[in-house]
């Protein structure tokens, strides 16, 4: 009997959802264990509730959202930590790729707080493979992922010995008759369009670069824009963006290319390398965040004003040239990761519905 003319089972034969507990996570409550909400990791704490490995479903919020711990964790009030009724029929890690698929985000209860209802959950019809398929399954797809998480690894250490680069050239060292000049005098703060008055009408499009884009990348739900857009505003990889709005970030960009939403600066130079603009922005912006809290009355932003009136120490150009052939190579390699990691988050994306529908088997 194939997978597709498996007998169907309600979720709840074969899966429960538990509630999480109220935990304060805060700038002090840091600790070796994960705390997950309804929209992933919100924090660490040093004591855990539940044993890894687990399943945590977003509640309210970011409702119906699937996030996988490998490690004990904590999972708060606002989701589901999921348990398997029967070791011996599933797979954990299978389910973490297989509930995405069931439409629990179109579960909302639309209630005065909006949330997703395990009793109507429970109510979906499956129908699994057996547990040594399922596990095969797990196992393609994590390979996947766990590649993503190298990656990852990988540019956090680039990124860390790139820092400490900088730091030892340009603030450990740095001198006090080097020139001082502004982050507005060194750089062009190119700001993003109000992209819903460039809606795409044809066939050639950009996607739409906002905050939700430079945390997560490109997703389905992204936006689409014209391509007759200004210029200054098409971002491609190894471009510097800084949302100055709301949360204040800065990264280099390597999602592929995207037209810039407003409330996002696409910072360049003809003037200085982008390895040293990127690292005073950078160095920069624990100050911008002070700003932008002491305006949260209105709303915590920054503006060219504020860039205007920052300052820094301009290295003698040797210096700078000499700290950017050291550093570049490790932008280069960032950037690389992050592309592997976008085709491989394609591939799984692309395997996922045909290995849980049986359209393609696994050996």
């Amino acid at each position: 009997m194939g997978w597709k003319e498996r007998e169907k089972v309600k979720l709840s034969d074969r899966l429960e959802f538990l509630y999480g507990f109220s935990v304060r996570v805060n700038e002090e409550n840091e600790g070796e264990y994960p705390v997950y909400g309804s929209n992933g990791i919100t924090g660490f704490i040093d004591n855990y509730k539940i044993n890894g490995p687990g399943i945590v479903i977003g509640r309210k919020g970011s409702v119906g959202k699937v996030s996988f711990s490998k490690n004990h964790f904590t999972p708060t009030d606002t989701a589901y930590y999921v348990q398997i009724k029967d070791n011996t029929k599933d797979d954990l890690k299978f389910w973490f790729y297989y509930l995405p698929l069931l439409g629990l985000e179109k579960l909302n209860t639309h209630s005065s707080v909006p949330g997703l209802s395990r009793e109507i959950a429970y109510l979906i019809e499956v129908n699994p493979p057996n547990l040594p398929t399922q596990t095969a399954i797990a196992r393609v797809l994590s390979s996947l992922d766990d590649k993503i998480e190298i990656n990852n690894k990988i540019n956090k250490e680039l990124e860390n010995m790139a820092k400490t680069i900088y730091d030892y050239w340009f603030v450990q060292n740095a001198d006090k008759r080097w020139e001082r000049k502004s982050l507005f005098d060194i750089a062009t703060f190119s700001n993003g369009l109000a992209c819903q008055k460039f809606r795409s009408k044809g066939k050639e499009f950009y996607r739409v670069i906002k905050i939700k884009e430079m945390r997560d990348g490109f997703t389905k739900d992204t936006e689409l824009v014209d391509t007759d857009i200004p210029k200054n505003v098409i971002v491609n990889d190894g471009d510097i963006l800084f949302s100055w709005s709301a949360s204040l970030e800065v990264m280099i960009w390597a999602g592929g290319i995207g037209g810039l939403n407003q409330h996002i600066f696409k910072v360049t130079s003809d003037k200085y390398p982008k390895s040293f603009v990127y690292f005073q922005l950078l160095h920069y912006l624990n100050r911008f965040r002070a700003i932008a809290n002491n305006r949260r009355t209105t709303m915590g932003h920054i503006t060219t004003d504020h860039l205007k009136q920052s300052e820094i120490h301009i290295p003698p150009p040797k210096i700078i040239m000499q700290v950017d052939k050291a550093v570049s190579p490790l932008f280069s390699a960032i950037i690389k990761n992050r592309q592997e990691n976008i085709c491989l988050a394609q591939q799984r994306d692309f395997l996922l519905p045909l290995l849980m529908g049986g359209e393609v088997g696994v050996g």
